[in-house]
């Protein structure tokens, strides 16, 4: 734990610059040029997949659900802006390592992540949305810490992952205090954008919002960029895990994820 605690320090001492894209305008009277920022590419991150099949019940498997939102999300927004980049983490059924989907971000310098996911429990009642960014916040609870341990989890299924993640235990209580120290630099936009997605699942879709919430997922540790984790259901709810698993329902929750990055994207603009 020694060596996980050193290397965060370090990573909260040395955060890296924003990748947000600049884009020239004319020139002020002054001479200088004049930047404005344009949001230029975003990645879409279906969770699991491949091996991993993430939750999965008898009517509804999580790693098909978020892949078929994920590129419903990227179709309505290529239509809709075609000047945006649109990365895709996977777009078949693959495993991707977490982060390996951090790191494609990265390197497309993208403005802003989102990673698509569902929820489980295992009494199968819990039902509704909830969006997170990369943080802590006062309402830690065993739910929200077991959601973070069932997400984290999948580096179990990658090779070497005890040194790739320096030593993290997605099951050690301790890993999860040492992770509060790290600060996300885009945790302003981060949760602006989170609080745009389950304002459009409540107010548009009439669904239960569980609101907005900060843990530390691992896919979002490693970004650069304002990041957020949409958990967009319960799989294990058997009516809620069957509306995911209609084409309709995965139509209607990429559809809310949509306008909350118009909405996002234009405020974003009109700021700078």
């Amino acid at each position: 734990m020694r060596i996980l605690f050193n290397i965060l320090a370090l990573s909260f001492l040395f955060i890296s610059l924003s990748s947000f894209n600049l884009q020239p305008e004319n020139k002020g009277f002054s001479g200088t040029k004049k930047y404005k920022y344009k949001l230029k590419t975003i990645v879409i991150d279906p969770g699991h997949g491949g091996k991993d099949n993430g939750a999965n019940r008898a009517w509804a498997t999580e790693k098909h659900i978020v892949l078929a939102i994920g590129l419903k999300l990227g179709n309505m927004i290529e239509d809709a802006f075609p000047d945006v980049k649109v990365v895709f983490t996977r777009k078949t059924d693959s495993f991707v390592d977490l982060d390996e989907r951090a790191n494609i971000a990265n390197r497309n310098k993208a403005d802003l992540f989102i990673s698509i996911h569902c929820n489980s429990n295992n009494s199968g009642s819990p039902y509704g949305t909830e969006t997170y960014a990369f943080g802590t916040d006062s309402r830690t609870s065993q739910e929200k810490m077991d959601v973070a341990k069932r997400e984290n989890s999948v580096i179990m299924l990658e090779d070497n992952y005890e040194k790739r993640y320096d030593g993290f235990d997605p099951n050690s209580p301790e890993a999860y205090i040492i992770f509060s120290l790290y600060q996300n630099k885009n945790l302003t936009q981060s949760l602006n954008i989170a609080s745009k997605i389950e304002t459009e699942f409540g107010d548009t879709d009439n669904r239960y919002s569980r609101g907005v919430k900060q843990e530390r997922f691992l896919v979002l540790r490693y970004t650069n960029m304002p990041a957020v984790l949409v958990e967009t259901g319960f799989v294990s709810n058997r009516e809620e895990g069957k509306y995911l698993a209609s084409s309709e329902g995965q139509s209607e929750v990429a559809a809310s994820i949509f306008r909350a990055f118009k909405s996002y994207k234009k405020d974003l603009e009109a700021a700078n």
